[in-house]
């Protein structure tokens, strides 16, 4: 054999066994224990490797009795290496196959539990319950799932409002609190609030929300809680000296009355409700819900098409409104334009517009499918005609004789 391919052979098959050891031990860098045994193993592996190629492979060239002996030490050689690293090797080899059923050698995620806290709550062992808690917020001090556990025990079982609310700023005033944990701490803050009938301090909460995230889907959030605050319990508990509201006795045998019509209540003017909703908005111009219903009474009471679609066009042109929403108030005005006469060119550009601000989301997919079926919703809306029928013999089958015969 060529003494130069011989030796190219050999430093080839050695740089690569070499490189090979060396990305194993990078490889298992992650586990100091099997770092240490591969440590091990490749300073094992280099000895063999010295003396085959140092007193084995000479013996087995010089030929005769010499190279029996080189044989059986390349065999024991062999037989070692196998020995140190059939495991590793399988190990190797079967690892991508494996991870996919058992995760492979990555570590659990160190993340904390609350399960023995939860268990001491519902039995009622609150103080117990708070020091599980502690434990785990030690370790991981910036938890916000752990911190609104904690001020939900201190608040609603244990009703230290005072306590609650000054875990929760704790946790909002340090530095770099994401926002959606901030103004969900805040929020259930205030619906604590709500629930003494603490109006003010709720309002107040749900103003700092506004204050610190302007122009936020938060922000807006707040708003409309300030706006439904205002509309249903502060008013009603901002007068104490309200008059009292008597109840009659109720109608007796009700069921054995010829009509009812004269119990039902009178109607609402829409008029009166459309005046209602525009005081209700000019007080609180970001309550999407008042606004949504002003344009329902619009197009379903009133049957102002023009006015229900400048309410809708309002809602769609404001800001940090979700994809499904701004899509639903599209929907709302493909709908009030079948319902109130508009043509299907109309309909069907008010639905080009939920595909065209939103590609590929999924309501641009129902958009799409609603487009499909639009001139079968126009012809659900069509009258159907009344076809009158005529006059016939009556009683026909009871005459006797055969037909034909008088």
């Amino acid at each position: 054999m060529n003494p130069l391919f011989h030796n190219s052979v050999t430093v080839i098959v050695g740089a690569s066994l070499l490189g090979t050891l060396a990305w194993l031990f990078v490889w298992s860098r992650k586990n100091q224990a099997m770092q240490a045994r591969l440590l091990i193993k490749i300073t094992l592996t280099l000895i063999a490797l010295y003396f085959e190629f140092t007193v084995a492979k000479p013996a087995f060239a010089q030929g005769g009795g010499t190279a029996m002996t080189g044989l059986v030490l390349t065999m024991v050689f062999a037989i070692g290496l196998n020995i140190l690293w059939r495991n590793a090797l399988s190990d190797l080899i079967s690892h991508p196959l494996t991870s996919l059923f058992n995760g492979g050698n990555e570590p659990p995620r160190k993340q904390p539990y609350y399960s023995a806290a939860t268990a001491q709550r519902k039995q009622g062992h609150y103080l117990e319950a708070i020091d599980a808690i502690q434990e785990q917020l030690e370790l991981f001090p910036h938890d916000f799932e752990g911190t609104l556990l904690l001020a939900s025990i201190q608040a609603e079982n244990l009703k230290d409002l005072p306590a609650a609310e000054f875990t929760l700023n704790r946790f909002c005033n340090r530095a770099q609190v994401p926002v959606y944990q901030m103004a969900g701490a805040l929020t259930q803050l205030a619906d604590w609030h709500i629930k003494i009938v603490d109006w003010h301090s709720a309002r107040g909460i749900f103003q700092r929300i506004i204050r610190q995230f302007p122009n936020t889907e938060s922000a807006g959030q707040a708003e409309l809680r300030i706006a439904h605050l205002v509309g249903s319990g502060e008013i009603s508990t901002a007068q104490p000296d309200r008059p009292r509201i008597v109840l009659r006795t109720g109608m007796q045998n009700i069921g054995l009355l010829d009509s009812t019509k004269f119990l039902q209540p009178p109607a609402i003017d829409p008029v009166e409700l459309v005046a209602a909703q525009l005081a209700h908005l000019q007080a609180h111009p970001h309550d999407t819900e008042a606004r949504e219903q002003l344009a329902m009474i619009y197009a379903n009471d009133l049957k102002q098409l023009d006015l229900a679609l400048a309410e809708v066009l309002h809602l769609i042109n404001g800001s940090n409104h979700k994809p499904k929403q701004v899509a639903h108030w599209l929907n709302l005005a493909a709908t009030f334009q079948v319902k109130l006469g508009a043509d299907v060119a109309a309909v069907q550009a008010t639905l080009e517009k939920i595909q065209a601000k939103f590609p590929g989301l999924p309501v641009a997919e129902v958009a799409k499918q609603r487009l499909a079926r639009l001139n079968n919703e126009f012809r659900g809306r069509q009258k159907t005609a009344v076809i009158k029928l005529g006059v016939y013999e009556q009683n026909i089958g009871l005459k006797c004789g055969a037909p034909g015969k008088p």
